[in-house]
């Protein structure tokens, strides 16, 4: 039996082979921060063809905006007066203008093609050669149809002495687009006013002669459209806006931020030429408190004896001045301002302006549209002024009672 041989296993350890060294890269190793692969992306071809996009536009401007945003609300309000239209009448009629020219027809004749009368040098120009008759009232014409009073259905008559308003009827007639549009007031201001005037003039001349009205009564069927009027427009005497003043400034202890001058200041300063006009030309010896008392938001009544004198006073006018103080007064809260603007252009007024115009000490101008609408919104023009104003409403509001004022001193004054 033939013995392998067996091979010895070292008595010492065997010595560690060095290893090659490894030259390592200069480049630092890359590491991708996001979970994307590095390769591109493959598009696929486009299967469905269709038309090119639109080439891209430039930002609108902050006036661009507010004009396209402008018109987008005329359209919704188009639309939404379109549904609305009466549907006893067709549409295509009322959205038509079945009249082509404007005219003014006086007693001796008439005006033809007011639409030639654009300025207001050519408006005295017009009235200043005679072409109006001084005698008749003058009637605005649709072709030949007349302006009627909504309520009379009587065709609507203009006071000889009031040419000016005669035209600026026209004028407003001239400008709607459809008969539609005449349905609207404030459209029609003028037209709605003089209706009103038309008819206080009625129901007075039934007063006075004890005959029935062809008016019907007021919206209190126990009283006449004149006590109606007065028994509104009272109230406002109390709550007035030109002597409702913000309570007074800070003390200097107060660590409140003060502006100066403060509004209660331009207040008091808008309100004493009028106040002292009014007690002294119009109201003589009358006391007008301000409305609001230190420290109190509720209201203070005036004094008996100064309610009874404005009462007797708005009684006493005419049919047109009390329609021109009830549109001033209902426009501006403030039978204050209201009674200030009649006596300054209204035709009953004219001694007492001569009679200050001629006093030396008389150096005021004349109360007019601006001077008016500022007394009114004095606080708001002083709050806008700080904070800034509400886009389509503060500036809407502004035109609007300047529009109001206008239409009352066209309806109160005239020319002899």
């Amino acid at each position: 039996m033939k013995c392998a041989l067996v091979t010895p296993l070292p008595t010492s350890p065997r010595p560690f082979r060095q290893l090659p060294r490894v030259r390592l890269s200069t480049r630092p190793t890359r590491r991708l921060l996001h979970p994307s692969p590095s390769s591109a992306a493959n598009p696929l071809p486009v299967t469905q063809p269709g038309p090119p996009p639109t080439a891209p536009l430039p930002a609108a401007s902050h006036y661009g905006e507010r004009v396209d945003r402008r018109r987008r609300q005329a359209e919704l309000i188009r639309k939404g007066q379109e549904i609305r239209t009466n549907q006893s009448k067709p549409a295509n009629t009322l959205k038509k203008r079945f009249w082509k020219d404007v005219s003014i027809r006086t007693s001796p004749g008439m005006i033809p093609n007011l639409q030639i009368v654009t300025q207001a040098r050519d408006l005295d120009h017009y009235f200043c050669n005679g072409l109006t008759a001084p005698d008749g009232a003058y009637t605005i014409l649709l072709d030949s149809r007349p302006v009627r009073n909504p309520q009379t259905k009587v065709p609507l008559p203009i006071p000889p002495s009031k040419s000016h308003l005669a035209t600026a009827i026209a004028h407003e007639w001239d400008l709607l687009t459809s008969a539609q549009q005449a349905l609207r007031a404030h459209l029609t201001p003028l037209t709605s006013i003089a209706s009103r005037a038309h008819d206080l003039v009625l129901q007075d001349a039934a007063t006075a002669s004890s005959e029935p009205s062809p008016v019907s009564a007021a919206p209190h069927a126990s009283r006449t459209i004149r006590e109606d009027i007065v028994e509104t427009l009272l109230p406002y005497l109390d709550t007035d806006t030109l002597l409702c003043w913000a309570p007074p400034p800070p003390k200097e202890g107060d660590l409140t931020l003060q502006v100066v001058p403060s509004l209660r200041d331009l207040q008091v300063r808008a309100a004493e030429p009028i106040v002292a006009y009014l007690t002294s030309s119009i109201w003589p010896g009358v006391q007008l408190n301000p409305s609001l008392e230190e420290g109190s938001i509720l209201p203070s009544q005036q004094p008996a004896e100064t309610r009874a004198i404005v009462r007797g006073w708005m009684s006493g006018l005419n049919a047109w001045e009390l329609v021109g103080l009830e549109r001033a007064v209902l426009a501006g809260k403030s039978l204050c301002v209201g009674a200030r603007l009649i006596c300054e252009w209204g035709e009953s007024f004219k001694d007492v302006r001569d009679a200050l115009t001629s006093a030396t000490s008389y150096k005021e101008k004349r109360f007019g549209i601006e001077e008016a609408a500022q007394a009114c919104s004095l606080e708001v023009a002083w709050q806008t002024g700080r904070w800034g104003e509400v886009e389509d409403t503060h500036d809407v509001d502004k035109e609007d009672l300047r529009s109001q004022f206008g239409s009352a001193i066209l309806a109160v004054s005239g020319t002899p």
